[in-house]
């Protein structure tokens, strides 16, 4: 294995979109591109601490916003450490971005963008199917509240670009920013 590289200060890019946009294949194949390139990095999937951290949370608004404080706070760890931190959740709210933005810093806003119709036909919880049969009401960015970014620093189509072209978008504004070499 090779040896990792410090940065001195890490950074966090924050992947926000709605369900089955491609937030957690992006963040995959983010992270491996990353590691590959001797980087420290993490993902902070909000599906994942949800489960293992606090499954009984509930998804209200206010549930939400505790769930995202969370994980802000994670990151802002992470990235005052010399780590990468990738953080994938689908952070419905303007609000709670620019919080999350102000609060760690070093920070990549990347909307991750796909028509419903592609969400629907992805499905990768069920839950565009379970919504349209009436079973579940509010699904962020159905019937739900889902408030697009208005100038994040990266926005990516996943529907008419590659996971590959989506990284290297990334990772090309990271370079802009002055967070990689």
């Amino acid at each position: 294995m090779s040896e990792l590289r410090n940065l001195e200060k890490g950074f966090t890019i924050w992947l926000t979109g709605p369900s089955g946009a491609g937030k957690t294949t992006l963040a995959v194949k983010l992270a491996k591109k990353l590691r590959e390139m001797g980087y420290r990095v993490e993902i902070l999937d909000g599906d994942t601490i949800r489960k293992t951290l606090y499954p009984e949370l509930g998804f209200s608004k206010e549930a939400r916003e505790m769930h995202n404080r969370i994980v802000i706070h994670m990151a802002k760890l992470l990235s005052r450490n010399g780590v990468i931190a990738i953080v994938s959740l689908i952070s419905p709210y303007r609000a709670v971005r620019e919080h999350a933005r102000k609060e760690i810093g070093n920070f990549i806003e990347v909307y991750v963008y796909a028509p419903l119709e592609v969400r629907i036909k992805r499905d990768p919880k069920g839950l565009y199917a379970k919504a349209l049969r009436g079973e579940i009401k509010g699904l962020t960015g159905y019937d739900g509240v889902y408030e697009e970014p208005e100038n994040p620093e990266v926005k990516v189509d996943s529907s008419k670009m590659t996971p590959e072209e989506e990284v290297e978008l990334v990772i090309q504004k990271a370079r802009e920013l002055g967070y990689l070499p």
